[in-house]
């Protein structure tokens, strides 16, 4: 019976299409609830809204350089464009190809991130930057997309954040440069007017509550055991592989 169920699984959604169906370790309702344990967003008449409307300033002058170019890059949250981005942190090249392991841990670690976001932007209803001031923001394209959706937490930044802590445990020799690039991903969101600079903060809090919980499922732990392993390989091999005159 089950052979003929994977049969059936494979003549509906070829190999191909399966790679990037990437399953959350763990649903909503057991990760932590962030309407629990985070602050409430700052409120109009605060300093640190007046923190938060300064850096959205700084981030519209952002927009024309360089860096409002990678801003732009870094909303598109896939796992093929995260893995991309953390490949040049890293020093590998992580894809579906070489690296199927690690890719899928990338990718399931990013679908089970990007749930924990959404009870505390139902509960909170913050409104996002470039509709509070009713300015366009770096990307007016995508803004019908996420007009249903609420500014605070940062559901990119806990992305980007759980990715870049989780990366960090497979990889430690590259440590500060995946932690320099997942604190990036989260200020491109402020640069791009999605959100305000507390969003993202409470993003990467909403990211290490997250990763936190995820090391007490089993399924993720042996994930990132067996990512490990597929790094830990491919060096060896790419070292074998070199030219003996090199390898002294």
């Amino acid at each position: 019976m089950k052979k003929i169920l994977f049969f059936l699984l494979i003549v509906m959604f070829p190999i191909s299409a399966l790679a990037d169906d990437h399953r959350p370790y763990l649903s909503i309702d057991d990760l932590p609830n962030a309407v629990n344990y985070l602050p409430a967003p700052p409120a109009a008449d605060s300093q640190r809204f007046f923190n938060d409307w300064s850096l959205y300033i700084w981030g519209k002058s952002m927009r024309e350089t360089p860096r409002g170019i990678q801003a732009k890059s870094d909303a598109e949250l896939t796992a093929a464009n995260l893995s991309g981005i953390f490949s040049q942190a890293m020093g590998i090249e992580i894809s579906a190809q070489k690296t199927p392991a690690l890719y899928d841990l990338i990718g399931r670690t990013m679908d089970t991130a990007s749930s924990a976001t959404r009870k505390a932007k139902k509960h909170h209803l913050r409104t996002r930057p470039y509709a509070q001031f009713r300015e366009p923001s770096l990307i007016p394209e995508a803004e019908a997309k996420h007009n249903p959706n609420f500014s605070y937490p940062s559901g990119h930044s806990t992305v980007g954040w759980s990715v870049a802590l989780v990366l960090v445990e497979v990889f430690p020799e590259a440590q500060d440069a995946i932690l320099a690039r997942g604190y990036e991903f989260g200020q491109s969101r402020v640069i791009a007017g999605y959100h305000y600079q507390s969003d993202v903060d409470a993003g990467r809090l909403v990211a290490s509550a997250t990763v936190a919980r995820l090391h007490a499922d089993p399924e993720f732990v042996a994930a990132v055991s067996k990512a490990k392993a597929e790094i830990k390989n491919a060096k060896s091999a790419s070292q074998n592989a070199r030219p003996e005159h090199q390898q002294r």
